[in-house]
């Protein structure tokens, strides 16, 4: 092989490899969204696996705590893609308390982008009791389980 040829052909190859996408899944938390469980068996794998990051971007005063999903992790919630993952745990210090009395003993759920109604019926369709409420109009919903 020429000089030249070998020259192209690797030009060729690093362009190709450059275009070609790169294979990713989606890791969806459905199954982890059937309400059964509690927040720190929810959270603990996604930070484990740095699916989302370990910091809370917001603390609400009931203690519920948002996590920001981690660059690249593609997180999906019954076919939505995921905005925020939500939890909190009494007593655990993977989470931080908030100003006001908290929720509950243990929450966990998801906010996704999708409307009340579409996420509604694939979370029914799934057999998950998840509470699911609008957040913003036609944009996101929160699916939520509170364990008493």
């Amino acid at each position: 092989m020429t000089k030249a040829a070998l020259y192209t052909l690797t030009i060729a190859t690093a362009i190709g490899t450059g275009l070609t996408p790169v294979p990713c899944c989606a890791y969806a938390l459905d199954a982890q969204l059937d309400c059964k469980s509690n927040a720190h068996a929810f959270i603990a794998p996604l930070l484990t696996d740095q699916y989302i990051d370990p910091k809370p971007m917001r603390v609400e005063a009931n203690s519920v705590n948002a996590f920001r999903p981690a660059h690249g992790s593609n997180l999906t919630a019954f076919g939505f893609r995921v905005y925020a993952v939500l939890g909190y745990k009494h007593g655990d210090k993977m989470f931080k308390q908030g100003s006001g009395q908290p929720i509950t003993d243990s929450a966990y759920g998801a906010v996704v982008a999708g409307s009340a109604e579409d996420v509604e019926t694939r979370v029914r369709e799934a057999g998950s009791d998840a509470v699911v409420r609008q957040v913003i109009p036609l944009l996101l919903t929160v699916i939520f389980c509170n364990r008493q």
